[in-house]
C-alpha cells in the first residue's frame, strides 16, 4: 500500500506545475516556419542535445525495476551495454551524415533514396514505433496509485501534463521540459541510492541477500537469450528520436559528440537504477508484482518529502520520453502523412498538421493503453513488428555500398514486417523448444537481411552493367 504525506503531494504537484510552466515558455513559431516548430530551427547546442538525449532514453523506468528485480545485473548487461555500443557506433558512422542531410524524419530519407512508396510504408512503421502508449500507461498508473483515480481519466491527465504545451512550443517545449526533467531524474535516484547505502546496507548486504545469479552479468540465461537482446538493441540505428536530434543539432560535431557524451550519463543513470533495483530485490524478496519494485521499495525506506522527490524523479524519467514520443508521432502524422498525401498542401501548413497530429496521437495512444494494459506487451509487439522492415534500409540510405533498388526495398519492408507477424502467431504452436526461443523480431531480421544481401548484389550488378 502506498501512502503519501502532505509534503509529498506538494512536491509532486510542484513538479507538474513547473513542468507545465516550462512547457509553455517558448514563443509560438513564426507563421509557417516548419524548421522552427519541428526542429527548433536546427540550432540545438551541445548542452540541450545531451540533456534531451539522456532524459528521453529512459522512459521505461518501471520496466527497468522489474527486469533488475527478476534478473539482477543481467538487466544492465542486456538493457544497457548493447545500447552504449550501438549509440557510439551511431554517433561515429551516422550522426554527421544525418545532420548534413538537412531533412526532418527517417521517412524523408528513405523516400529520397528508395521512392515515395517506401516513404509512405516507413511512415506507418515509424508512427507505430514511436507510439507513446506504453509511457502514457506508466504515467497514468502512477497517477492512479498516488491520487486514487481510475485509469481512463488518469490517461487523459497524463497527456495534458506531458503533451498539451507541445501545441504551442513544438520541439522547443520538448527540449526545455527535458532539461528540467534530466536534473529531477538524477536527483531522485541519487537520493534513493545514497539512502540505501547509508540506511539499508552496503555491498555485503547485497551479496548476503541476493540470489547468486543476480550478481552475475549473464545470470543463468542461455546465450541465445542474451543474443536476442543485443539484436533488439540494433533498433538504435532506426531510432526516430536519435535522427530527430541529429537533424536539430547546430552541426554534425554536436550531433556526434552529443551522443558520445550522452553515453557517459546513460552509464551513470544505469548504475543508479540498477543499484536501486538490487536493493529492492534484497529488501523485498517476495513481491507478487516486480513492476512495482521501485515504488514499493521507496515506500519502505523513504520518509516524508523524500518519497515525493523520488516519485517526481520517476515521473520525470517517463514523461521526458512520453512528450518526445508524442511529438515524434505528431511529426510523422503531420509531415509524413498529411503533408505528403494531401493535394495542394504547402510547407507553411506543416506546423498546423503537426498540431492536429498531437491530438490524434494522444487519442490513439489513450485507446491502446486502455485496452492493452501491459507495457511489456506493447513494447514487444511494436519492436518485433516494426524494426525488421526498416533497419537495413536505413543503413543503405546513408551508405551507397549497401544500398538496394526500390523494388527490393519494397519486398524487404513488407516481408520483414510480415515474417515477424507470422512468426509471432505460430511460434507458440511449434513443438520444437529451440524454435520457440527464436523471437519474432529475429525471424523478421533474418528475412530482411537475406533480401537485403541479395538486393545489394543485384544493385551492384545493375550499376556496373549500366
Amino acid at each position: 500500500m502506498i501512502s503519501f504525506s502532505s509534503l509529498d503531494f506538494i512536491i509532486i504537484s510542484a513538479f507538474f506545475s513547473i513542468l507545465f510552466l516550462i512547457g509553455f515558455l517558448p514563443k509560438k513559431e513564426q507563421k509557417g516556419n516548419s524548421s522552427e516548430y519541428l526542429l527548433a530551427s536546427r540550432n540545438v547546442g551541445l548542452f540541450l542535445f545531451i540533456m534531451t538525449n539522456v532524459s528521453t532514453w529512459y522512459g521505461g523506468i518501471l520496466g527497468v525495476g522489474e527486469f533488475t528485480y527478476r534478473y539482477g545485473l543481467l538487466s544492465w548487461f542486456t538493457q544497457g551495454l548493447p545500447y552504449y555500443i550501438f549509440a557510439i557506433l551511431f554517433a561515429i558512422f551516422f550522426a554527421k551524415k544525418i545532420r548534413s542531410a538537412e531533412l526532418f524524419t527517417i521517412p524523408d530519407k528513405l523516400e529520397q533514396i528508395y521512392g515515395k512508396t517506401i516513404g509512405i510504408l516507413s511512415s506507418v512503421l515509424v508512427f507505430i514505433l514511436v507510439s507513446p502508449a506504453p509511457y502514457l500507461l506508466m504515467v497514468a498508473s502512477l497517477l492512479s496509485m498516488i491520487f486514487n483515480i481510475s485509469l481512463l481519466p488518469a490517461l487523459f491527465i497524463s497527456f495534458i501534463v506531458s503533451g498539451i504545451y507541445l501545441l504551442k512550443g513544438g520541439y522547443k517545449s520538448d527540449l526545455y521540459t527535458d532539461v528540467f526533467q534530466f536534473f529531477i531524474m538524477f536527483i531522485g535516484f541519487i537520493l534513493i541510492v545514497y539512502i540505501s547505502f547509508t540506511q539499508v546496507g552496503d555491498l555485503n548486504f547485497l551479496k548476503q541477500n541476493l540470489p547468486k545469479e543476480h550478481l552475475s552479468f549473464t545470470s543463468n540465461v542461455s546465450p541465445i537469450y542474451i543474443l536476442v537482446w543485443f539484436l533488439i538493441a540494433l533498433w538504435t540505428f532506426a531510432d526516430p528520436g536519435f535522427h530527430q536530434r541529429c537533424y536539430a543539432a547546430k552541426n554534425g560535431n554536436i550531433a556526434k559528440w552529443g551522443i558520445i557524451i550522452s553515453v557517459l550519463f546513460m552509464g551513470l543513470f544505469d548504475f543508479l537504477t540498477t543499484t536501486t533495483g538490487l536493493f529492492a530485490r534484497a529488501s523485498l524478496p517476495n513481491l507478487a508484482n516486480p513492476v512495482q519494485s521501485f515504488p514499493l521499495y521507496a515506500e519502505t525506506i523513504l520518509g516524508s518529502g523524500m518519497k515525493g522527490i523520488f516519485y517526481a524523479a520517476m515521473f520525470a524519467t517517463i514523461i521526458s520520453t512520453l512528450n518526445s514520443f508524442i511529438f515524434l508521432s505528431a511529426t510523422t502524422f503531420g509531415r509524413d502523412f498529411v503533408f505528403k498525401l494531401k493535394k495542394n498542401s504547402t510547407v507553411e501548413k506543416i506546423p498546423s498538421y503537426t498540431r492536429v497530429g498531437v491530438i490524434f496521437t494522444a487519442l490513439i495512444s489513450i485507446l491502446i493503453a486502455y485496452f492493452i494494459q501491459s507495457v511489456i506487451t506493447i513494447w514487444y509487439l511494436i519492436g518485433s513488428i516494426c524494426i525488421p522492415g526498416i533497419i537495413f534500409l536505413v543503413f543503405g540510405a546513408y551508405y551507397e555500398r549497401i544500398r538496394i533498388s526500390k523494388n527490393f526495398a519494397i519486398v524487404e519492408i513488407i516481408g520483414g514486417v510480415t515474417s515477424s507477424v507470422i512468426w509471432f502467431l505460430v511460434k507458440e504452436k511449434l513443438n520444437n523448444n529451440l524454435l520457440q526461443q527464436i523471437e519474432p523480431m529475429i525471424a523478421g531480421l533474418l528475412f530482411a537481411f537475406v533480401v537485403h544481401l541479395i538486393g545489394i548484389i543485384n544493385f551492384r550488378q545493375s550499376v556496373s552493367s549500366s
